[in-house]
């Protein structure tokens, strides 16, 4: 397994002395790697059953679009009106996904801001440990997989570039093939932890008190993120406004609760003395 391969770099970085600071500090982000990768163990339609139909029909309902062959879901009207200006800009959009928010922890770590990079990739991580419990409790099909496939779940199905397949054909390189062919469970759509990611880095930077160009820039990203899920057909705007309800209500969680706790406040101050 992946995972398997970066705890063994992680733990060659921390018996070494000069790496051991920084292998620390990316801990939170080897769990959520690990978190990530480790779904393949137990798959979640394992654990309840999947939703094809249901969602793709409140999807219609809350957000169809009227044409004269019938009433579309906004992926599939996208399928039929989309241009290479648009394709482009989503295939740029999704590439920040995960980048963008490492990159912006990156930058908090090497200037010194210790707590708040240790905030931010705390949240970072505890966000998606709620998603993936969201990923369990209600299996979902993304729009794509209803387009290609029906209604009836297919176990093992092979992820899919779906829309993002047309960025490929423009840039001339299978950028996305090379990404969704690893994808560890495609029955994971609800929440969407792509309209996620952004979200809590341009939160962060906000807490942060980054330049208002950066803040701007991560939340031009971030609602870039939020129509390319739709765009490409990944995910329903139902999978969108959940992973930002997701993503609310985690933060307030930690936020608010648990790293206001003593045990929190120490773990907290002692950790980033060690990184």
């Amino acid at each position: 397994m992946f995972s398997i391969k970066l705890i063994i770099i992680w733990a060659i970085l921390v018996a070494i002395k000069p790496t051991r600071k920084l292998a620390l500090a990316l801990t939170p982000w080897l769990v959520f790697a690990c978190s990530y990768d480790g779904m393949r163990l137990l798959p979640n339609y394992e654990v309840n059953p999947i939703d094809t139909r249901g969602i793709y029909e409140a999807e219609k309902s809350l957000f169809g679009i009227t044409t004269a062959t019938g009433t579309l879901i906004p992926g599939e009207w996208f399928n039929l009106h989309n241009c290479a200006f648009a394709d482009f800009m989503a295939g740029f959009f999704y590439l920040c996904w995960v980048p963008v928010p490492l990159g912006f922890a990156i930058y908090l770590y090497l200037k010194g801001k210790r707590e708040m990079y240790l905030r931010f990739s705390l949240a970072f991580l505890f966000v998606n440990l709620v998603g993936f419990v969201g990923y369990y409790i209600h299996p979902a099909a993304p729009p794509w997989y209803v387009l290609e496939h029906g209604f009836t779940p297919v176990l093992n199905t092979p992820g899919s570039v779906a829309g993002l397949g047309r960025f490929d054909t423009l840039v001339g390189a299978p950028v996305f093939h090379s990404i969704y062919c690893n994808n560890s469970n495609v029955f994971a759509a609800v929440p969407s932890l792509h309209a996620a990611y952004m979200l809590v880095a341009t939160i962060y930077a906000i807490i942060s008190r980054q330049h208002k160009l950066c803040i701007g820039i991560f939340a031009f990203i971030c609602m870039g993120i939020w129509w390319t899920a739709v765009y490409s057909t990944h995910h329903y705007i139902i999978d969108v406004l959940l992973g930002i309800l997701t993503t609310i209500v985690a933060l307030l969680i930690l936020e608010r609760l648990l790293l206001r706790t003593e045990w929190a406040k120490h773990f907290m101050a002692q950790y980033a003395k060690n990184i």
